[in-house]
C-alpha cells in the first residue's frame, strides 16, 4: 500500500501536468533566460572581434604628408583610404554610411609644422553612435605610438635621452586567470540562473492550496483516511519537483551555452566540469524544496486564490535582495555567505566558476541553509492544515 503522502503527490502531479500551456510556459520561461544570455554574450564577442575579421578602414585627407604614419597605421592592419580634400559635411556624410571607421584629416601645414618642430594638426573625426569604438581605439592608439616615437627622435637630435621625460617604468602583472574574469563579467548574470527555484512550482502550489480551498476540493481530501502532514508533504513535493525540475533544466542548458561560446576571444573561460555544476545541482536541491515549501505555507495563510497570487509574486523579489545587498557593499566572499539561502548558492556558484578550491564546507553549507528552514517550514504548513479555520478560510 503507497504511503498517503505520495497518493497525493502523484494526484496533484498529474492534476498539474494536464495544464499542458501553463507547463509550456514555464518550460519556455526557464530556458529563455540562458538562451537569452547566450546570445547576448556572442553578440559581445561578435563585437570584440570584428575589427580582427573585418579589418579597419579610415579615410585620410593629405596621407602623402605623413608617410611614416600611413606606414605605421597599415602595419597594425588598418586600410588607409586616401581621400581628396572634403568639408565638414562631406565627412559627416562618408561616416554616416559606416564604411570607415573615421576621417583622418592633416592640415594643410602639416609639413611645415612638422619640419619646424611645431606641434602639427592632425583631425580624427568619427561617429561616436556608430559600433565601432574599439576600431577607433586602435587608430588613435597608433596616433599616440607616432607622436611618442617622433618626440623621442627630437630628443635624440637634441644630445637628450627619451627616458628622461620616464622618470618611472611601471611593469603591470596581471594574476587573473580566465575563469576569474569569466565570474567578475557575468557573475551578475549567473546569479539569475536559480530563480527558476521560486517560480516554476508558484503556480502549482496557488492551485493545489489556495485553488482546491476555493473550489472546495480541499474538503474532500482532507476527508481522506490522510493526516495533514500527509497532505502538506504530498502537495510541498509537488511543488517542490517542478521548482527543482526547473532549476536543473536552467543550470544544465547554461552550462551546455557557456561551454559552447568562445569566451577565449575576451579573454575568459568557462572551466566548470560536468561534475562540478552536477555538484551545484545537487546542493540547489533543497533551495528549491524552500522555495516550495514557503511557497505553501504562505498560499495556505491567505484568504483567496488572488490574495495568494498577490503575495506570492512579492515574494519573488525576497531572493534578490542578499545579493543586491553585498554587490552594493561590495562585501568579499566570507563563511557566511554560505549560510544565507539563495546568497549561498549564486556565491558557490561565482567562486567555483573562478576555478577557486572551496572545499567542503561550503557545499554543506550551502546545502543545509535552505534544509533546516524548509523543514521548519513544512512542520509549520502541517500544524495549520489540521485548523479548520484555514479549511473555512476564516
Amino acid at each position: 500500500m503507497k504511503p498517503a503522502f505520495l497518493t497525493v503527490f502523484l494526484k496533484e502531479m498529474r492534476e498539474t501536468l494536464r495544464e499542458k500551456r501553463t507547463v509550456g510556459l514555464l518550460v519556455l520561461f526557464t530556458v529563455m533566460y540562458p538562451v537569452m544570455f547566450g546570445i547576448l554574450m556572442q553578440q559581445l564577442i561578435d563585437r570584440a572581434t570584428r575589427s580582427e575579421r573585418e579589418g579597419i578602414e579610415l579615410a585620410v585627407i593629405g596621407a602623402s604628408q605623413a608617410p611614416t604614419l600611413m606606414a605605421q597605421l597599415k602595419q597594425k592592419n588598418i586600410t588607409v583610404r586616401e581621400s581628396a580634400a572634403l568639408d565638414e559635411p562631406a565627412i559627416e556624410a562618408l561616416l554616416q554610411k559606416g564604411k570607415v571607421v573615421g576621417v583622418l584629416r592633416l592640415s594643410d601645414k602639416f609639413t611645415e609644422n612638422y619640419a619646424a618642430m611645431r606641434p602639427a594638426r592632425i583631425e580624427l573625426w568619427y561617429d561616436s553612435a556608430a559600433e565601432k569604438n574599439g576600431q577607433r581605439r586602435e587608430v588613435e592608439d597608433v596616433l599616440e605610438a607616432y607622436g611618442s616615437n617622433v618626440a623621442s627622435a627630437r630628443l635624440l637630435a637634441h644630445g637628450v635621452s627619451p627616458a628622461t621625460l620616464a622618470p618611472i617604468q611601471v611593469q603591470r602583472y596581471d594574476t587573473g586567470t580566465n575563469a576569474s574574469r569569466s565570474a567578475g563579467l557575468i557573475g551578475g548574470m549567473l546569479s539569475m540562473l536559480f530563480f527558476p527555484a521560486f517560480f516554476c512550482g508558484m503556480s502549482a502550489a496557488v492551485d493545489s492550496t489556495a485553488g482546491e480551498r476555493e473550489r472546495r476540493s480541499m474538503e474532500v481530501l482532507m476527508a481522506q483516511p490522510a493526516r495533514a502532514w500527509e497532505i502538506v508533504t504530498g502537495k510541498w513535493l509537488m511543488a517542490g519537483t517542478l521548482a527543482l525540475a526547473g532549476l536543473t533544466l536552467e543550470l544544465l542548458l547554461a552550462h551546455v551555452v557557456l561551454g559552447w561560446l568562445p569566451l577565449e576571444e575576451l579573454g575568459m573561460s568557462w572551466s566548470l566540469s560536468w561534475l562540478d555544476i552536477t555538484l551545484i545541482c545537487v546542493v540547489g536541491l533543497p533551495l528549491a524544496l524552500l522555495a516550495a515549501a514557503l511557497q505553501i505555507a504562505l498560499a495556505m495563510n491567505a484568504k483567496s486564490f488572488k490574495e495568494a497570487q498577490s503575495t506570492l509574486s512579492f515574494v519573488l523579489l525576497l531572493p534578490m535582495l542578499p545579493g543586491v545587498v553585498v554587490s552594493m557593499m561590495e562585501l568579499k566572499t566570507s563563511l557566511w555567505m554560505y549560510a544565507v539561502p539563495m546568497l549561498s548558492n549564486q556565491t558557490l556558484l561565482r567562486e567555483v566558476s573562478k576555478g577557486v578550491e572551496v572545499g567542503t564546507l561550503p557545499y554543506v553549507l550551502t546545502f543545509l541553509s535552505a534544509a533546516l528552514p524548509t523543514l521548519a517550514i513544512v512542520a509549520f504548513a502541517s500544524w495549520r492544515m489540521k485548523s479548520e479555520r484555514y479549511v473555512l478560510a476564516v
